[in-house]
């Protein structure tokens, strides 16, 4: 079983590898390979001993305790310790970090105690009880200290730089080709979620950079590589057919893939704009047609997968394009201009929704086709100009798109917070595209971080879902699948909960 290596084809590049740096869902699903973490958390959502083998959790949820697993060792030799910890946890929040998503998960983080040097205690300012769950995902795995005093500056280019205590090795990277990973023969500290002990089974791991659908699947289907990820729709009951190949999947919890409505910005700002824009695209009919009947269509900003999901949205807000013409009608864009779109004072109702390029996948160009043939059929023009990413950063985080898409993996409802509270801006890390600003939104979803009961965790973030579908400040579109070809000899891939695979398990019943 031990020995071999995996060529795995992906279709997106990181803009950035460094775990405590970007929001990538990439970066965390490639650098889950090269970082372990405190803790594991499995299908169910129980957390189970990773590099932490056991943990209290204060009463009050302002500080959880941390007794750490003694011999882990870095792969540069450096000894994992509670020093380690402090050093990463100040080194994500650091203002010089620029931290785009990790220094989220810490929340309000007020600093770590080393207690012993197997020992540690981190505390907030105030209850935080996601913390246990953003303390098992990659974005806050764990870094050498030689190297982050060394090579700070270097950790987004990737490479041997970005050493991490996990069973693989960042052996190297080339731009737009290939990334190598290479087996830790050290390692002996897996998660309690492993298959097995020990060091992985394959002896290397290269994950071939593909981003054109047909060059990925035609390398599967050839048999010039073993596995590949994000397999198009419409290739996976062809792949299902041959009996060489098997799909893995798993929908992916978190936020679905959804338009954010900047509610700061006019015309948006009317939620009579917004809810006629809301009700009159297809979704039903364009999420079937583009995906194949392979994604589901969304209808909560938190998928079906994701604890406290509300499922009494469903079918609660259907298409209605007469609904949005009254509406549009009640707003004043009652003229029409040659190319029959709606007018008010003689200015055309467009909506500006940018795309990046560098940043489409799962067909979204195309999807974004059919969202906007559907608005114009209501007389809503929709513009998508195409920009780079340093425009698109500094204008997103400035408030001026009027939409943004995105999708976002966390098996965990506290990205309502992170989507949706009013402190959670883009400048600061978080990912309130809306601009919303509502108290009672943010009474709930900081009741939800500020409490473990479950029951009025559900009451809280039930309540947020209904909320921003009903003031119509997001259209869910929806939810992605981590679909997963793969030749019929490739055993073990399994996902985590985040729907990252884990490549620790695999191995290849063939020589």
């Amino acid at each position: 079983m031990p020995g071999g290596s995996l060529t795995y084809g992906i279709d997106t590049e990181p803009t950035c590898f460094d775990i405590h740096v970007s929001q990538q869902d990439i970066t965390a699903a490639i650098q889950r390979n090269v970082f372990d973490s405190l803790v594991a958390e499995d299908d169910a959502g129980k957390f189970h001993p990773w590099l932490a083998t056991s943990w209290d959790i204060a009463p009050d949820l302002k500080s959880f305790t941390f007794r750490l697993r003694q011999g882990v060792t870095f792969t540069d030799g450096t000894d994992f310790t509670a020093d380690a910890v402090r050093i990463n946890f100040d080194h994500i929040v650091a203002k010089t970090t620029k931290s785009q998503y990790a220094a989220s998960l810490l929340g309000p983080y007020t600093g770590t105690e080393v207690i012993d040097p197997y020992t540690v205690k981190i505390n907030f300012s105030r209850p935080f009880a996601p913390f246990l769950q953003a303390a098992s995902t990659a974005y806050l795995g764990f870094y050498s200290p030689k190297t982050l005093t060394a090579n700070a500056d270097k950790l987004c280019g990737g490479g041997p730089v970005a050493v991490g205590t996990g069973p693989f090795t960042f052996t190297s990277y080339t731009k737009g080709q290939h990334i190598v990973l290479t087996k830790n023969p050290a390692y002996a500290w897996a998660p309690a979620t492993g298959k097995h002990t020990g060091p992985a089974y394959i002896d290397t791991l290269t994950i071939r950079i593909l981003k054109e659908n047909a060059a990925r699947v035609g390398s599967l289907t050839s048999g010039q590589i073993d596995v590949i990820s994000a397999v198009p729709p419409a290739n996976v009951k062809a792949i299902q057919a041959d009996q060489n190949l098997q799909v893995l999947r798993r929908d992916i919890a978190g936020g679905p893939y959804s338009l954010y409505l900047n509610t700061s910005l006019a015309p948006l700002n009317d939620e009579r704009v917004r809810t006629a824009i809301q009700r009159g695209v297809n979704l039903d009919q364009d999420v079937s047609t583009v995906y194949f009947g392979q994604y589901k269509r969304a209808w909560s900003p938190i998928s079906a997968t994701t604890p406290s999901y509300d499922a009494t949205l469903e079918k609660s807000w259907p298409y209605e394009p007469a609904t949005s013409n009254q509406l549009l009608d009640q707003a004043g864009w009652t003229g029409r201009d040659a190319a029959g779109y709606r007018t008010r004072n003689g200015i055309r109702l467009t909506i500006e929704w940018p795309t990046v390029p560098a940043f489409v996948r799962e067909q979204r160009d195309i999807l974004g086709q059919a969202i906007q043939d559907d608005l114009k059929k209501i007389g809503v023009e929709i513009t998508r100009p195409a920009v780079d990413i340093g425009t698109y950063v500094t204008k997103a985080y400035g408030g001026q798109f009027q939409v943004l898409d995105f999708s976002w993996g966390r098996f965990e409802p506290d990205v309502l917070r992170l989507f949706f509270n009013s402190g959670s801006t883009l400048a600061a890390g978080g990912q309130n595209a809306s601009l919303l600003s509502d108290p009672e939104v943010d009474t709930w979803t900081d009741t939800g971080a500020a409490t473990l009961d479950q029951a009025t965790r559900n009451d809280v973030y039930a309540k947020t879902q209904k909320a921003v579908i009903n003031k119509a400040v997001v259209i869910p579109v929806y939810t992605s699948s981590a679909i997963i070809g793969a030749a019929g000899y490739v055993k073990g891939i399994a996902f985590d909960a985040n729907s990252w695979p884990l490549f620790y398990d695999a191995w290849r019943n063939k020589k």
